[in-house]
């Protein structure tokens, strides 16, 4: 038997085969078992690209293989939480690409089901792991920042009708969730919710304002009440041609926070007191970020911090502890966005 974690990936596409370049990628502590994909060429040509054992159409076959310790689900959000449940029956431990799924009942049958099984489950948000993240997280949880009093999470991205009109369930409620929210401002939003702690209220609103053919929101707006009394606003869209960048803003009575495009741009943390700034003067001088912060080309490219927060799952599957990124923060996130949908729709603030 082999000691390295056995992967099976179910999904050939985008996000699947980000996962297969990762597992690859952490030959040491993991090996890429099968791929398993309804469309068979998409499932060979990841399996031949990533060097897999096996690949096969059968995605529930998958599930319960003897040469598999951990199903990978990739599949459309809205079969997150089938796929899960029943690999975690089968005595897999799981891996579910971003959300965890499209409700909050789903969520928590995967947490019944990871609680049954005694199986390690991690949700991908791998900016978690990003060294940007982690440098603003100790400063807040050393006090650094002094009290949080607000933050802003945004994500002013483009997506071309092409993107949804690539897949029949893009862009669907049932399958997809929701649109720009869930499906790309969802991680910062969870970068906000790791940084500010749990969210108490929601008032949101959100319409289709560039595509067609589509029954979700690519636009939205929120303000967020935080536990302890801080606010938070959260911009979502799709429809930014041509396409900036996600970026969350944190600030505090002692100090304050920039992350944009994964990248640390504005960090001011106090060591002691911090010195009295003048109604005329701008704190910009007193930027502590250096040369070192920045990120190398290769840290650039996408998946780079998937095989982070995949070497942390193979950790905590391996000694039986939490993964730092689970079903909880996991269930978390997903209460925000839907409460930020349930209130686009009825206009009203939602307690979360």
């Amino acid at each position: 038997m082999s000691d390295k974690l056995r992967f099976a990936v179910l999904g050939a596409g985008v996000i699947g085969t980000i996962h297969c370049a990762a597992i690859a990628a952490l030959s040491d502590v993991a090996e890429l078992a099968v791929v398993a994909d309804p469309r068979e060429p998409a499932a060979l040509t990841a399996a031949r690209r990533y060097l897999a054992g096996d690949h096969t159409t059968d995605t529930a076959g998958a599930l319960g293989r003897d040469d598999v310790d951990v199903v990978v689900v990739c599949t459309p959000s809205g079969t997150h939480a089938d796929l899960a449940e029943a690999a975690l029956h089968a005595g897999k431990h799981v891996v579910i690409e971003k959300p965890i799924d499209v409700s909050l009942a789903a969520a928590d049958r995967v947490i019944a089901a990871e609680r049954t099984s005694g199986r390690t489950v991690a949700v991908i948000s791998q900016h978690r792991f990003d060294r940007s993240t982690e440098k603003v997280a100790a400063a807040v949880a050393a006090g650094q920042l002094g009290t949080l009093t607000s933050a802003n999470a945004s994500c002013a991205w483009w997506r071309g009708q092409s993107y949804y009109d690539s897949g029949d369930w893009r862009g669907t409620r049932e399958l997809d969730g929701g649109g720009a929210t869930i499906n790309q401002a969802v991680h910062t939003i969870d970068l906000m919710l790791s940084v500010m702690g749990r969210p108490t209220e929601v008032f949101a609103y959100a319409g289709r304002l560039a595509h067609e053919r589509i029954e979700v929101e690519d636009t939205a707006v929120a303000v967020v009440r935080f536990d302890g009394g801080a606010l938070g606003t959260i911009h979502a869209t799709t429809a930014a041609y041509p396409g900036l960048d996600a970026s969350l803003r944190v600030f505090g009575t002692r100090g304050s926070a920039v992350i944009s495009g994964d990248e640390l741009t504005f960090l001011y943390a106090s060591e002691g007191e911090p010195p009295e700034i003048a109604m005329s003067e701008s704190g910009a001088e007193l930027n502590q970020v250096t040369e070192a912060d920045q990120l190398s080309p290769e840290e650039r490219g996408l998946g780079v911090s998937h095989e982070a927060q995949l070497r942390d799952f193979v950790r905590a599957a391996t000694l039986g502890v939490p993964p730092r990124s689970g079903t909880a923060q996991a269930r978390t996130a997903l209460a925000a966005v839907l409460g930020m949908y349930e209130s686009a729709s009825t206009g009203l603030p939602v307690r979360l």
